[in-house]
């Protein structure tokens, strides 16, 4: 068999980045519930994670907008690691995950290595990073098993199954497969193209609904499947897909409430003292505000385009070993949707949980300005996945 077939790839060599790119691409998130429709890894493939310690006390502290941003980095690092090639990675609001061939491992373990380090000095955030090899995970009993998922034309995102990711997170949490952190004070993680400059986005139709649905150990796939596909569907109301980002975009304010948070990101890239880095974001992000508030094109810049895909290139909906979502809804929408997950939880079906806000969060990472191919990262404003997480997994099955 050709060892460039996505379902032979388990047991033939590695075949790099191709493998990823040559995946079919669904346009539809529905049908990704299903398990039959991913894709496994090739065993000489890594898997990399990465998790915030405590980041609830940043959350009650008020300082979700920071554990965003330092999630995000790990894919703006990795991605810039790898000179704009697509790989598959998932945002999960404290953390990260995402999977590299062999002969890329070391690009991803420098990733992690040197956002550890920038997060504790820049923010006072301990982030936990580790690198599993999937013939390691499948020895264990668990599988990675990707999709691509594009909600525009412009961007696809990776969704995984089978396991393996979030068994890899356990045993980093355990303190097995760690990637020791570079000394922060001389980490220079490669963050172009990272932003956080857009205000929070207040809900527009009641609240913003954070959803985390885990299969149950033993849980039948079917059952699950069928599970994720009955929220997917509670999620949506007549035209609107729960999507929080507006068609317009959100609103863009000016000094923007992320500076500081940019700022360090910025030192991070130059090395410029971080008063240096506040006047340099200060003047990018007044010039950038100036061209968003007239509709100014800027060369091959559109902000009037650039506006209007960011709400179609947005991640509010993912798979990563179960359901992740981040919807704009009606109070009447998310009490159903908890009432079928509270279902599910005591019939032994799913570990879940969730969390209501007043906004959400967006971290942008925008390699070129002029592309349509730039992605955002949703998240509840105040707690977000980070506390629904916590519930699904407080606990026993009842």
């Amino acid at each position: 068999m050709d060892a460039t077939s996505p379902d032979d790839s388990s047991s033939a060599p590695s075949i790099g980045l191709e493998f990823y790119e040559a995946l079919p691409v669904s346009g539809s998130i529905i049908g990704l519930g299903d398990a039959g429709t991913y894709h496994p890894l090739p065993d000489d493939w890594v898997v990399g994670v990465a998790d915030i310690v405590r980041s609830t006390d940043a959350v009650t502290a008020g300082g979700y907008k920071r554990v965003n941003t330092v999630a995000a980095a790990v894919i703006a690092a990795v991605a810039n690691g790898l000179g704009g090639r697509e790989f598959p990675f998932v945002f999960g609001g404290d953390g990260a995950g995402f999977a590299l061939p062999a002969h890329e491992a070391d690009t991803g373990r420098a990733a992690l290595a040197a956002v550890a380090g920038w997060a504790q000095t820049a923010f006072g955030l301990s982030l936990r990073v580790a690198m599993v090899p999937v013939a390691t995970i499948r020895e264990n009993g668990h599988d990675v098993r990707v999709a691509r998922f594009a909600p525009s034309p412009n961007v696809s995102y990776a969704m995984f199954a089978g396991g393996g990711l979030a068994w890899a997170e356990q045993r980093m949490k355990a303190g097995e497969f760690h990637v020791t952190a570079q000394d922060g004070e001389t980490a220079r993680p490669d963050l172009a193209g990272l932003s956080c400059r857009f205000s929070e986005i207040p809900a527009r139709r009641g609240l913003i609904l954070s959803v985390v649905l885990l299969p149950a150990p033993g849980a039948c796939p079917d059952s699950f499947a069928k599970l994720a596909h009955d929220i997917l569907e509670l999620g949506v109301e007549g035209d609107h897909d729960g999507n929080p980002v507006p068609p317009e975009g959100p609103e863009l304010h000016w000094p923007p409430a992320g500076l500081p948070i940019e700022a360090e990101v910025r030192k991070a890239m130059t090395g410029l003292p971080l008063w240096a880095s506040r006047i340099s974001v200060a003047v990018r992000t007044l010039l950038s505000h100036l061209t968003f508030v007239t509709g100014t094109r800027v060369g091959a810049f559109d902000p009037v385009r650039y506006r209007s895909e960011l709400a179609r290139n947005s991640d509010f909906r993912k798979f990563d070993d179960g359901l992740r979502m981040t919807l704009d809804c009606t109070e009447a929408v998310a009490s159903r949707i908890e009432a079928r997950l509270a279902e599910a939880r005591a019939a032994g079906l799913a570990r879940t949980g969730s969390h209501r806000q007043a906004a959400a969060l967006m971290t942008c990472f925008v390699p070129s300005a002029s592309r349509s191919d730039h992605v955002h990262f949703v998240d509840g404003a105040a707690g977000g996945y980070a506390a629904a997480a916590a519930m699904a997994t407080a606990g026993p099955i009842r």
